[in-house]
């Protein structure tokens, strides 16, 4: 058995969205007015955009050490982050890390990249799938099956 690709899909989805999400901050940092949810700043956007941001680099780091150590054993991730998705480093990107920069900036523009990042995701995600199949089988198949791909709310788990 040779090694997994650590990156996956990683950095094809990078090369599109971290220009993408970088245009957004900039618009919506220089053309305030124009992108923000209210045109005051509350602070329950601050203190909601923190607590997004914590739970999102808590979901983060926790699935890196997960699949850090996954990879050192080579052996497939099932459980932590992994039980809820698929994909957790995506999901924690996409749904809590670039939605608290929104709430922080107030500004609905930079919601855009999640959508655009779910997007490019979605289109670049499959070779990766393909090659955890052929490395793991039908451990890896049957743990697809059961996980969601990308929600972290795995309700045909719960409900069994």
């Amino acid at each position: 058995m040779g090694k997994l690709n650590f990156l996956g899909a990683g950095p094809k989805i990078a090369t599109i969205l971290l220009p993408w999400l970088a245009l957004t901050i900039i618009l919506s940092i220089f053309y305030k007015g124009h992108f923000s949810y209210i045109s005051e700043n509350p602070k329950a956007f601050h203190i909601a955009g923190v607590i997004l941001l914590v739970f999102g680099l808590v979901i983060y780091a926790s699935t890196v050490k997960l699949l850090l150590k996954g990879l050192k054993e080579t052996k497939l991730v099932i459980n932590g982050s992994y039980y809820l998705c698929q994909n957790p480093l995506y999901s924690s990107i996409l749904l809590f890390i670039i939605p608290s920069i929104s709430l922080l900036l107030n500004s609905w523009l930079i919601l855009t990249s999640s959508i655009a990042g779910y997007i490019i995701f979605k289109l670049s995600i499959r070779k990766e799938y393909i090659e955890l199949e052929k490395f793991f089988g039908d451990e890896y198949i049957k743990y697809k099956n059961a996980t969601p791909e990308f929600f972290p709310i795995p309700f045909n788990k719960w409900f069994r």
